[in-house]
């Protein structure tokens, strides 16, 4: 939003000596002077609500039975499985995922800043997947490997990484590129 200001330069509202306007923006800064976004805060805020969010929906999807890999799978490796089925142990989960998520966003934010649209954030959440889920997490005994689990499990955990990891790739992308302003086609 751009206000234009009337008066006289005298009373310092706006007219410059040559009788020129001078355009603010809604920071109150001037209108080609906008402030940038300080991109490690954002990483740091963007993986905060990441993990709040969609660890609370991991949580929500393992109370439904949706899932048998626990809420708290990223601390299975520090912590006893017993002591991660308590209420105690999926909050010590959940507040493992918004670490791993912060640090995702970071790496994010780092490696693919710059990218447009959803589509490389889908692309970095199913990596993120593979990477936990066949790899990384059966050889630290966060879980089993895949071959021994249900069609269920594998499907709504995958969904969650790839809309996890598009909540990412796009805040990321519509906050530094030009997405807010393109038009629909």
């Amino acid at each position: 939003m751009v206000l234009h200001t009337q008066g006289t330069a005298a009373a310092g509202n706006g007219k410059s000596a040559g009788g020129q306007r001078k355009s603010f923006s809604q920071n109150g800064g001037a209108a080609g002077d906008e402030k940038k976004t300080n991109r490690a805060f954002f990483a740091l805020y963007l993986g905060l609500f990441a993990g709040v969010i969609w660890g609370a929906v991991k949580i929500i999807e393992y109370i439904f039975k949706f899932t048998r890999i626990i809420p708290a799978f990223l601390a299975e490796p520090f912590y006893r499985h017993d002591f991660l089925l308590t209420w105690q142990g999926i909050l010590v989960g959940w507040l493992f995922f918004i670490v791993f998520s912060i640090l995702a966003s970071f790496i994010y934010m780092f490696l693919f800043g710059k990218v447009k649209g959803p589509w490389m954030g889908v692309g970095y959440g199913i990596g993120w997947w593979c990477l936990l889920y066949l790899a990384i997490g059966p050889w630290t005994g966060m879980m089993g490997w895949l071959y021994y689990s249900d069609w269920n499990t594998i499907l709504t955990d995958f969904c969650l990484f790839l809309l996890w990891g598009m909540f990412i790739g796009y805040s990321t992308a519509f906050e530094f590129t030009e997405e807010h302003s393109r038009k629909p086609a």
